[in-house]
Parts: C-alpha cells; sequence; structure tokens
C-alpha cells in the first residue's frame, strides 16, 4: 500500500526521496528574516579542561560541525587539525584528566557514513591527533575514566540511525517491535587505543552512565529494548566496569513506594565517597528534557531519598562538588539559575544562588550544560538569550556570571522587538511567561499577537538566540507581539506545578494561558481580535486543541501535534510515556485520553489552520496531522497540511527547516496580517 503522503499531498516523486513543491512566495521581509536567522553559528559541548586552562567547543561552520580548542579566556583560539583533508563532523570533546589531552569523535563523508572514529588529540603538539579506534555505528557521550586509561561512551554496534525517539525512525517493515532492534551499549576504548569493549549487557538499552570515582564500576539507566519507547521505565543499574560483568539493578522507579514512584530519572551521578548515586528524578516528557528533583540512593539499593522535597524550581544539571556539596544548575520563573547545595543524608538544601539569568545555559536543546574543572572553581557553558547570539562563556565560579570569551556570533543583532517576562496568577498558581514586543513598536498602535505553546510538556522557555529552525520569535520581527507562556506542567515552579497537569492536558493549562493572555491585554496594546496560535510537539497538540475550547484564536500553526490521544496511543511508537501523564493506558481508562482529544469538539474549530510534520515522526507521527487536516476540510476550515520527507520530530534537512518557518510566517501574514 502506497504510504498516504504519497497520495494526499504535493509531493514530486522522483528516482530517490520525494520533494517539496517550493512554498509560496513570500514577502521579501520574511526572506530577508530568514537569511538574518542562517547567519547564526550553533555552539554546542563546550569542555573546561580538569585543570581550568584550556576549553573545546563544536561550532557549526559551513554545515559542518568542528572542534575548536583555545585558552581557558577564549584566546589563542584554533581548529584542531585533522591529519587528512575531508567532509569531516567533529563532536563530543572529552578532556583527559591531565587536561593535555582531547578526545573526540569523528565522521566523515569521504568514508563509511556510518562509522565514526575515535580520535586523540594532544593540545600541546600540533598535528598530534590519533586514531585510536573504528566505532561502526552509532556513538555519542565520550568520557574519560577518572583515572585517564580509559574512554568510556554511548554505543550502538552496527547502528543505522542517530539514538533518540526525536529523529527520524526506521522505514516500518518486518515484525513490527522484533526485526532490527538498535541497542545502545556503554563501551569503553584504552587510552591507549585498541580493541572495543561492550561492558552492558546486550539485553538492555542505556541511556546515560557515569564512572565510580575510583574508575573500577559504572552507574547507568537502561530499560529493555526498543530504546526510543523505554526510557520511561528505565531503571538505575551499577556494574563493574569490565566486558560481561554481571549487571545489578538498584532501582526500578514502578516499584519504588515514595514521591519516584512511576516517574522517570536522569543524570545519574556518583557521590565522592563512591557510597550514592544522585540523580534528578521527576515527570518528564522526553530524554533530553531533564528537570525534577534531586533525589539519592545507595549503590546497595533500597528506597530513594528525595532531596529536595516541594521545591518550588526545577533542577536541570547537578555536579557533586564535594561530599557535602552540589553545584546545580536550575530552572527557576523562566531563567537559568546556578546555586550551591549543602547535601547530607537526607536533603539539600540551597546555600547560596550564585548568579541567575534571563538566558539559556546549554546548546539549544532543554537540557542545560555546564562544565566544571576539577576543583569547582571555575566554570564553562554556552550562553544565549532573546538580546544575545550564542557564545561561549567561562570564567571563575563565583557571584557574578562569567563573561563571553567567544565572538563567533557578535555580529549578530536581534531583528525583533524587547524581551520582558510576564508574571500573573491562575487559579491559585503563580505563573510565568516571556513577551516579545514587535520589532519597531508604537505604543499608539494596536498590534495582533501570536501565542506559541512550548513543547514537552514537561519543558519551559527559555530566552534563547533562534535560528531557522520553527519557533516564535521570528514573528516579532514582521510587527506581532509574541506570547510565549509557561503555564502548568512546565518546569520552573517545582516539582508539584509539573505534575499540575497529569490527566488534564489542554484543560488547566489553557486556563493557565487565557489568564496570561488578559493579563497582557490590560496593559498592552494587543487586538483581542487579533490573536494567532503556534507550537510544536505538545505544542502542536495545543494548537489543535485550543481551537476546539475557544474562538479566540484567529489563525493557527500546529506542528507536529496530536489530534486524538485515543487513535494516537496506538499509532506512536513511544507509548510508555503516556502513563505517567494520563494514569493507565487507553484501554484501560479511554474517557481520560477523549476528554483531551481535539478531534472529539472538531465542530468547534473556525481557525484557519496550517499543519506540519515529518513523514517519520515517533513522538507525533503523520497520521495524527492527517486526522486533523482531514476533519478541518471537512467542517469547511482553511486548512493546509504539508509532510515533510525523511523528517522525524526533530527536522535535520536545512531546507525543511528554513520550509517550515517559511510556511508559518507566510500562513500569518495571511490570515493574521500584522499592522503596517
Amino acid at each position: 500500500m502506497q504510504h498516504p503522503a504519497r497520495l494526499l499531498l504535493p509531493l514530486l516523486v522522483a528516482a530517490g526521496a520525494p520533494a517539496l513543491h517550493a512554498a509560496p512566495s513570500v514577502d521579501p521581509r520574511i526572506e530577508n528574516l530568514l537569511t538574518d536567522l542562517g547567519k547564526v553559528h550553533a555552539i554546542s559541548a563546550v569542555q573546561l579542561s580538569p585543570d581550568g586552562s584550556q576549553l573545546a567547543w563544536v561550532v557549526r561552520i559551513d554545515g559542518k560541525d568542528v572542534i575548536e580548542v583555545a585558552k581557558a579566556d577564549g584566546s589563542e583560539a584554533r581548529r584542531i587539525e585533522m591529519p587528512k583533508a575531508g567532509d569531516c563532523n567533529e563532536t563530543d570533546p572529552a578532556w583527559s584528566p591531565d587536561s593535555r589531552h582531547l578526545a573526540f569523535l569523528s565522521s566523515c563523508a569521504s568514508g563509511n557514513l556510518r562509522q565514526k572514529d575515535l580520535l586523540i588529540a594532544d593540545t600541546q603538539v600540533r598535528e598530534s591527533v590519533k586514531h585510536m579506534a573504528s566505532l561502526p555505528g552509532v556513538a555519542q557521550d565520550l568520557n574519560w575514566s577518572p583515572d585517564g586509561k580509559s574512554l568510556g561512551f554511548l554505543y550502538v554496534p552496527n547502528g543505522t540511525r542517530r539514538a533518540s525517539a526525536v529523529y527520524a525512525a526506521k522505514p516500518a517493515s518486518g515484525e513490527i517491535g522484533v526485526d532490527g532492534l538498535e541497542v545502545q551499549r556503554v563501551a569503553t576504548v584504552d587510552a591507549t587505543g585498541g580493541a572495543v569493549h561492550l561492558l552492558t549487557p546486550e539485553s538492555i538499552y542505556a541511556y546515560e552512565f557515569a564512572w565510580s570515582p575510583d574508575s573500577r564500576r559504572i552507574t547507568y539507566t537502561a530499560a529493555r529494548p526498543p530504546g526510543d519507547n523505554n526510557w520511561w521505565l528505565a531503571r538505575l543499574y551499577v556494574q563493574n566496569a569490565t566486558a560481561d560483568a554481571k549487571a545489578t539493578e538498584i532501582l526500578d522507579p514502578s516499584t519504588v513506594k515514595g514521591s519516584l514512584h512511576g516517574l522517570q530519572m536522569a543524570l545519574p551521578r556518583w557521590s565522592p565517597d563512591g557510597q550514592r548515586i544522585a540523580f534528578i528524578g521527576g515527570l518528564m516528557s522526553d530524554q533530553g528534557a531533564t528537570g525534577g528533583d534531586l533525589y539519592a540512593v545507595s549503590v546497595n539499593g533500597g528506597e530513594p531519598v528525595n532531596l529536595t522535597p516541594g521545591t518550588r524550581v526545577t533542577p536541570a544539571w547537578f555536579a557533586w562538588a564535594n561530599a557535602q556539596q552540589m553545584v546545580v544548575a536550575q530552572i527557576t520563573n523562566g531563567q537559568s539559575q546556578v546555586v550551591r547545595y549543602d547535601v547530607d543524608a537526607g536533603k539539600a538544601t540551597q546555600a547560596g544562588t550564585l548568579f541567575t539569568l534571563p538566558a539559556s545555559m546549554g546548546d539549544g536543546s532543554a537540557e542545560m550544560a555546564l562544565s566544571l574543572s576539577a576543583d569547582q572553581a571555575k566554570v564553562a557553558f554556552v550562553q544565549s538569550s532573546y538580546a544575545q547570539a550564542p557564545e561561549v562563556h567561562a570564567g571563575a565560579l563565583a557571584d557574578t556570571p562569567p563573561p563571553a570569551v567567544t565572538h563567533i556570533n557578535t555580529a549578530l543583532k536581534p531583528g525583533w522587538g524587547k524581551a520582558e517576562s510576564v508574571e500573573w496568577d491562575s487559579e491559585g498558581r503563580h505563573v510565568q511567561g516571556w513577551l516579545l514586543y514587535p520589532a519597531n513598536y508604537d505604543p499608539a498602535k494596536s498590534y495582533p499577537m501570536i501565542v506559541t505553546v512550548h513543547g514537552g510538556p514537561s519543558s519551559a522557555v527559555m530566552p534563547r538566540w533562534p535560528g531557522v529552525g520553527f519557533g516564535g520569535v521570528p514573528f516579532s520581527a514582521l510587527g506581532y507581539f509574541v506570547f510565549m507562556p509557561n503555564p502548568r506542567g512546565s518546569f520552573g515552579q517545582g516539582e508539584a506545578y509539573v505534575q499540575a497537569n497529569r490527566k488534564d492536558f489542554g484543560h488547566g493549562d489553557l486556563r493557565d494561558i487565557l489568564a496570561g493572555i488578559d493579563t497582557i491585554e490590560k496593559k498592552l496594546p494587543v487586538d483581542d481580535k487579533r490573536l494567532g496560535l503556534t507550537g510544536w510537539s505538545y505544542g502542536g497538540f495545543m494548537s489543535m486543541f485550543i481551537p476546539t475550547q475557544t474562538q479566540r484564536f484567529r489563525a493557527v500553526v500546529a506542528g507536529a501535534g496530536i489530534a486524538n490521544w485515543q487513535s494516537y496511543y496506538g499509532q506512536n511508537l513511544i507509548d510508555q510515556w503516556m502513563i505517567p501523564f494520563f494514569g493507565a493506558s487507553v484501554y484501560d481508562d479511554p474517557q481520560v485520553y477523549a476528554k483531551s482529544s481535539a478531534i472529539n469538539f472538531i465542530k468547534q474549530t473556525k481557525s484557519p489552520t496550517l499543519v506540519v510534520v515529518g513523514d517519520r515522526d515517533a513522538e507525533c507521527p503523520a497520521p495524527q496531522s492527517f486526522e486533523y487536516w482531514h476533519a478541518l476540510r471537512a467542517q469547511g476550515v482553511p486548512t493546509s497540511l504539508v509532510v515533510y520527507p525523511n523528517e522525524g520530530h526533530h527536522f535535520v534537512d536545512p531546507d525543511h527547516q528554513r520550509d517550515v518557518l517559511q510556511r508559518a510566517l507566510t500562513w500569518f501574514e495571511k490570515y493574521l496580517p500584522p499592522s503596517k
């Protein structure tokens, strides 16, 4: 049977992958905006050497990821000199404990596209890159053992796709759920090079790992395959750091009795004395979108201890400073914050806030990412905001945020309006969001406003410089207010707030959003008759659901959404995430799914809606977008559906990233024209 996209969409079928028809001709302002957005160089994977004297980072230049190294103040920055020229991508830099050697992964288009090479460079000697091992398959997350004798990493031997549910799923064929399963394992290579040692069992899929302080053991989270689906069921393991060692399960969230019951774990880290494993536990939507409470459990197992019960912030990253203290990066009220916590056997208490930033500390993903020197005296990270494009920031870990030490994107200036944090109360809860003013704002004029709902829902809108990918910021450049709320279900107000929309998708969080719109309209010249709505993933669901509950929104763009939670349960490849949020399967409690399904209220929808999705989306499958588009057509509502070939939940083709944003901008310009 032909794929529905080949029948219903204007795709051109050629000898190979189908191609999209070009988007309609657009306003020159949109073309100029897209060109400006494409000028940003993405920066990621910042690594501070253990002695605090050097930096390494990955920067995207001309479509390739390359590694640069520099002194800790950013001076003398240079590229790692590769032994041979080629169209290569370099990722995952990792400093050795002696701060002299930098290991990294490389893949070159001139060779096997499904192979990475593990390389190591002596940063004190030019042209010193040495080949350590060939890794046919998928490898990531390089980590040196503390004794410097081994390099550990996550590895899918002979893997064919990046190990994540957000990337394009394999085309369905064979016996589904059985054929072609790819298992990610913790592997090591000796620091002198040589054979790859697979440490963890082939029967379980490893997600994250960490070395013990003495380098003799590892801890990791893992679940039975398929790995894309079962991260929400991951358990915590400890084993010796040798091939074929026995894996000892020390924690299963499905069987514990306390606050972690049925929730997720991330970032397992050994305590300095090797007696406990600390981690972040909470209700999380996706691996990588980390947030929750701090927990600890004995390496011998037992009930975990919630170290931060009742906190009103969301820890998202941490590192042990010593046996009695942690450095924690957390989300608070839509901002990034770095704090010291005092830790004992039963609790972790904030000992002092180092700094708070109206900015993101990370590489553009939902997860914060900091790098500390071995003595915890220095810190480095990527920072960006609505006002400043991403740069590496590094310096003393102190009460003052460290300065930018790179100038990779300093020539870029925002083409959108100023940003403002907005706060309001809704049904007894404190809620926060971000508001962008229109470019060239004139308080004497009335403006339309586009509401952008973030994905997750366990995530948060944080100030971040946009790229060409889908997002709300560019609408401000074309004359719209842009409102980006963090309603219940979001990070930043504590775990109880994150869990406040369980079994209630689209209802309480909608009331929070509407209350935020009302707050803005009381203060600023927003025309309530010209409201737009958009979002991706959970935001795509909300963009489908909200117009069935209120007629306030006059135009909608729904990206990778969910129209019918009941049919979605049987279509998606990650159904395990739904139990923690809905409380039961659709077969055990269909009504809790039905009450949040837009398709059940579709007759109330009047808003012209553009629907976009990738044809190999495992998280929010394309049939959901077809179902919604079909229903809108049946109701006579103006609509358009665009399916992008060979894309998953996260688009990777730059042309597709540009096209989807261009179509969204054009859609709102047509149905919700800004002030001229």
